[in-house]
């Protein structure tokens, strides 16, 4: 196929039915996108001081929720837990979302610069630079440090990224948004936690549903297109990228950071069944979408369910 030749997808469809219109479906996103895009820098307060008695997550949502040493933990170190693993998640999402970049770009080169696949596809990295921009902002704001996964990963991440195919990079990109996202439609309008954070997570809940949703329509059609061998590497590299992201998902320094045993705080969050439906929870939603289309098969599978995200 030369540069800027596109395959049709109007005869297509698959267990959801008939294919979109990549054109149309790219149009509508960037109209939303000139109604409802947001310039962190100015739409929040960051000079405002933080409330005392708020948390920074939502505690039903921390790692170490309703295990003993949750129990065992005072109020103050219960704060400072939420302010961390914020922290962490903050981290997590800034290293995503230069991931993500990266493969929207490579997604996009072999595509015409005039369409509106294209188009909307540097709203998209446009809207992750001030995503990325936000988190660190917050990170910084919190006073906490950074919390980077580890490096086997980070490295397992660059070489992901490199080989992944446009299947697999769209279906890790559901994998990296749609967990997030459902944890932070919990969080912004949860009067308990601090105002901040509430408005970090608003502005990144209207921008990532139309992420999610351009990403959701170029799997499906990528699915339905292509040849065996890149449907089931997609199955894999989805499979690995849900095991390590379930892996990194929080950063075990946290709880270092808090005064807790490190050990003891990983083996009692792999042993939480609230925080194993929590996860299950947040990942639901994208798993049934995986399932319809045909991602959650063979090898694959198997390596969801040991991350804990499939049931």
């Amino acid at each position: 196929m030369t540069p800027f030749t596109e395959p049709d997808f109007s005869l297509l469809r698959d267990a959801l039915g008939p294919l979109r219109d990549r054109e149309q479906v790219a149009e509508r996103l960037l109209e939303s996108s000139r109604r409802h895009s947001y310039d962190p820098d100015t739409e929040l307060d960051w000079d405002a001081p933080y409330e005392d008695g708020k948390w920074f997550w939502p505690p039903e949502l921390l790692s170490l929720y309703d295990t003993p040493l949750w129990r065992g933990m005072s109020e103050e170190q219960r704060f400072a837990l939420s302010r961390h693993e914020a922290a962490s998640l903050a981290s997590l999402g800034v290293w995503f979302e230069i991931i993500l970049m990266q493969l929207l770009v490579r997604h996009i080169y072999d595509k015409s610069p005039t369409s509106h696949h294209v188009r909307y596809a540097l709203t998209e990295i446009a809207d992750e630079c001030r995503h990325s921009m936000m988190f660190a902002r917050l990170i910084r704001q919190g006073g906490t440090p950074a919390y980077p996964v580890p490096k086997l990963y980070h490295n397992l991440a660059r070489l992901l990224k490199t080989v992944s195919t446009t299947p697999g990079s769209f279906a890790a990109t559901l994998l990296g948004e749609e967990i997030l996202d459902w944890m932070q439609r919990l969080t912004f309008p949860d009067e308990r936690v601090q105002t901040l954070v509430r408005g970090v997570t608003r502005i990144h809940v209207v921008e990532e549903a139309r992420h999610v949703r351009y990403a959701r329509e170029e799997l499906r059609r990528q699915m339905a297109t292509a040849p065996r061998w890149e449907q089931e590497f997609t199955r894999l590299s989805c499979g690995e990228a849900a095991r390590v992201f379930s892996t990194c998902f929080v950063n075990p320094q946290v709880y270092e950071a808090v005064g807790l045993d490190r050990r003891e705080a990983v083996a009692q969050v792999r042993a939480s069944g609230h925080r194993q439906e929590i996860m299950r929870s947040g990942a639901g939603r994208l798993t049934d979408f995986l399932d319809d289309i045909g991602v959650l098969r063979g090898v694959g599978r198997r390596l969801w369910r040991s991350s804990g995200l499939l049931a």
